[in-house]
C-alpha cells in the first residue's frame, strides 16, 4: 500500500487514530485521545507565537522515511521549505521542526526511531512532548536543554 491509496481511502478518513506505514506498506494505527489532540494544538501554537507567523504549523505531517511513512503530530515548515516543496504528500524531506506527543501506547523504541527517522530526513530538531506537556529537544548532536530553532 502506498500513502496515496490512504489518505483516499474512504474507509480511513475518519478513523480516531494516527495512521502511518512501515517500510513494507503494512497501516500502523495509534489511538488517539483529546488530551493527545489538544497537545498538538498547544505545541503547534507556541512555536506559530514564537516563530511570529513565519513558515507554517503542520498537523500531522506525513514523512517518507527509510522505514515508510511517518506522521509527525506538528511540523513546523520555513517559508523557503514551503516555497521549495509545498504541501506535497507525503515530503521527501523533513520540515525543519518535527514534533511527536507521547501517547500511552508509544514504546520508548519507537519514539527513538523516530526521532532518528526525522533527523536522518533533514529536519534540524525533534521535539518529543510528554503526556504532562514537558518537551525534549533533540538534534543530530543529542538531546539539548531548550531549542535552537526557536532563536532562529
Amino acid at each position: 500500500m502506498d500513502w496515496a491509496s490512504v489518505i483516499n481511502n474512504p474507509f480511513l478518513k475518519d478513523l480516531p487514530f494516527k495512521i502511518e506505514l512501515d517500510q513494507w506498506g503494512r497501516l500502523l494505527m495509534s489511538p488517539a485521545s483529546n488530551h493527545h489532540g489538544n497537545l498538538q494544538f498547544e505545541t503547534g501554537a507556541k512555536i506559530r507565537d514564537i516563530k511570529k507567523g513565519k513558515g507554517k504549523i503542520i498537523i500531522k505531517c506525513s514523512i517518507h522515511t527509510s522505514q515508510g511513512v511517518k506522521v509527525a503530530d506538528v511540523a513546523w515548515a520555513s517559508d523557503s521549505f514551503i516555497e521549495k516543496f509545498g504541501f506535497e504528500t507525503p515530503y521527501k524531506r523533513a520540515p525543519e521542526i518535527c514534533v511527536e506527543v507521547i501517547s500511552p501506547s508509544n514504546s520508548q523504541g519507537e519514539i527513538d526511531e523516530k526521532i532518528e527517522l526525522y533527523l536522518s530526513k533533514g529536519a534540524h530538531e525533534v521535539w518529543i512532548v510528554s503526556e504532562d506537556g514537558k518537551i525534549r529537544y533533540y538534534t543530530h548532536a543529542s538531546e539539548i536543554k531548550e531549542s535552537e530553532e526557536i532563536r532562529r
